[in-house]
Order: structure tokens, then sequence, then C-alpha cells
């Protein structure tokens, strides 16, 4: 498999690539650690601030700077607990922002939120796409590829059924066969919609 055109990696030098938003993490992440901490602690791959590790000033200023990045400055000190799921979604964002990667990989975004958070969470993702990051989304949810997604590869038993350009590959024989159910497709604003 390769990686950003490369087999292997250091991990270290890897995660300076590329931004890793997981609902896994966001498990990892009901502690006290304030957005901050949570922030940070994308500098020490784990999701918290622990007593071995030793920010820096830098460190510092490019946690505040992606915190106000996302408009979620304000979360810096409330602990993670304290926060909508859309806001603790926000601030993992932020902890993979805080490298500057060149990749966000996107990792069922939507898990856990409520409508109205996974508007604001398309809205995010579109914003990114348009200031230059590459996206890669894994999702079920169609309506989460964002306009700015071009390719898509689907992915059925661990094999690739299908793989190319969006408009080419999310078809509704594709995506019937994709789910073994009968599905029409809808398009609006660039979304696609699925029943």
């Amino acid at each position: 498999m390769r990686i950003l055109g490369r087999e292997r990696w250091d991990i270290f030098k890897l995660r300076t690539h590329l931004g890793i938003v997981s609902p896994d993490l966001l498990a990892s992440c009901t502690t006290d650690s304030t957005g901050r901490d949570v922030v940070l602690s994308g500098f020490f791959s784990s999701t918290r601030i622990f007593p071995h590790h030793h920010p820096s000033a830098e460190h510092l200023k490019h946690v505040e700077a992606a915190l106000a990045r996302l408009g979620i400055a304000h979360l810096a000190d409330r602990p993670v607990l304290q926060m909508s799921s859309g806001e603790a979604k926000r601030t993992l964002i932020a902890r993979a922002l805080v490298h500057q990667p060149e990749t966000l990989l996107f990792d069922e975004p939507s898990n856990a939120l409520d409508i109205a958070a996974q508007f604001q969470l398309r809205k995010t993702m579109r914003e990114l796409a348009r200031s230059g990051l590459a996206i890669l989304l894994v999702t079920h949810h169609v309506s989460e590829i964002i306009p700015e997604i071009d390719r898509v590869i689907l992915l059925r038993d661990g094999r690739i059924l299908a793989d190319g350009p969006k408009l080419e590959v999310l078809t509704e024989r594709t995506l019937r066969d994709l789910f073994g159910v009968d599905i029409r497709i809808h398009t609006q604003d660039g979304t696609f919609h699925i029943y």
C-alpha cells in the first residue's frame, strides 16, 4: 500500500503530512482534557497531554491557530466531557490540522452527530478542501461526499467494485451492486442523496 506515493514511512514524519479524524479518537478523548489539550496532543500522537510531554511555545501557537481556523477558540479551556458531539468533532479536526498537513483523512466523520452537526461538518470539510487540503473520506453515507471530492472508490468485501470520477462511479447501478438494494439517486448542489 502506498501513502502519499510512498510505501515506507517513519510514522512521526507521516503525521506531519496526514491529519486523521476518526471516531476512535473521539472515544479516547472522553476525559477531563480541554479542547486545547486535545489539539496539542496531536503533536505527541496521543489524545491528551501527559506529564512526559513538553509542549513548546511554537506548539501552543499552532494550537491557537488551529482552534481559531475552525472558529472554536472558545472551546480551548472547556473539558471535552462538557462539549457537544459536534464541538468535540471540530476539536478533533483542529487536532488533525495542528501539523498543517497536506491531506486530511476523515474516517466515518458523521458518527454520533446530530443533523445540525452533520451539516456543519460538511461545511467545514468543504472549506478545508477549498483551502487546498486534500480530503480522503471513508464513509458509508453517500451524502457525506462533498462536491469538492472528485474521485470515488467503492469497496465491497475488501475488493474494489468501482474506481473513478464521482459522476461515473456514483450511479444507481453501481450503488445497487454495492449495497444490494434498489437505490435511487438525487443530486442537489453537487451533493448526492440516495433513497
